[in-house]
């Protein structure tokens, strides 16, 4: 019970987590606004090998449901990084700090790969 209480009264901890949630919760809404607005049932959902001039598919089409999962990945990943974190506080401080920092680090780059395949449509 103390080390959950030292847990949630550390302030580097619960600016994480802060900044973790707001991470996975704008991007989650910034996806479903996207998808909302769209004026078309397909999405470009793949891009592969664009440096690559003989590639013939460089773009893979895919729906609503492909976009999606990048909703289910950022709250997967908030929820995860916040167990892990909660269960390493009390080993050492340093390893959830660090688990939290790779988990705005992995949200930051789902967002901009978000953002990137749904300004390609």
């Amino acid at each position: 019970m103390a080390a959950s209480k030292k847990y949630f009264h550390d302030h580097l901890v619960l600016l994480l987590l802060s900044i973790n949630a707001f991470l996975a919760i704008a991007g989650s809404i910034f996806v479903l606004a996207s998808l909302s607005s769209g004026h078309s049932s397909t999405y470009i959902v793949q891009c592969r090998d664009c440096s690559n001039t003989d590639a013939v598919n460089k773009f893979t089409n895919g729906g609503v449901v492909n976009l999606l999962s990048f909703v289910a990945f950022m709250l997967l990943v908030l929820a995860t990084h916040v167990m892990l974190s909660f269960r390493t506080y009390r080993i050492h401080r340093q390893v959830t700090i660090a688990i939290l920092s790779l988990g705005t680090l992995l949200l930051v780059l789902s967002i901009i790969v978000a953002n990137s395949l749904l300004v390609l449509r």
